[in-house]
């Protein structure tokens, strides 16, 4: 993989880090030599595939509307809860 001109610098950054320095693939499916060896093709490149894909970066998002207020009505709740279970000075 070092020295794959197929693959940008980026490209072979990220399979370096995901597959490391020798990607193998090993086909024992049918009983033809030739069918094992494109299936292994196959296999490889789907690997590949996978390793050169740029993930997005996740942005994180704030609580919305109504999540902040059930949460708070959560809260009302419980703190009414509470105040009814104090005892009654008179």
């Amino acid at each position: 993989m070092e020295r794959s001109n197929g693959l940008s610098e980026s490209e072979r950054r990220r399979v370096l880090a995901k597959l490391g320095p020798v990607v193998r693939a090993v086909a024992q499916d049918e009983r033809s030599q030739v069918r094992n060896r494109e299936l292994a093709t196959d296999r490889i490149i789907e690997q590949l595939r996978a390793a050169t894909a740029v993930r997005r970066t996740r942005t994180p998002t704030g609580p919305t509307r109504a999540a902040k207020e059930r949460r708070l009505d959560g809260k009302k709740r419980r703190g009414e809860t509470k105040r009814l279970r104090r005892d009654v000075d008179d």
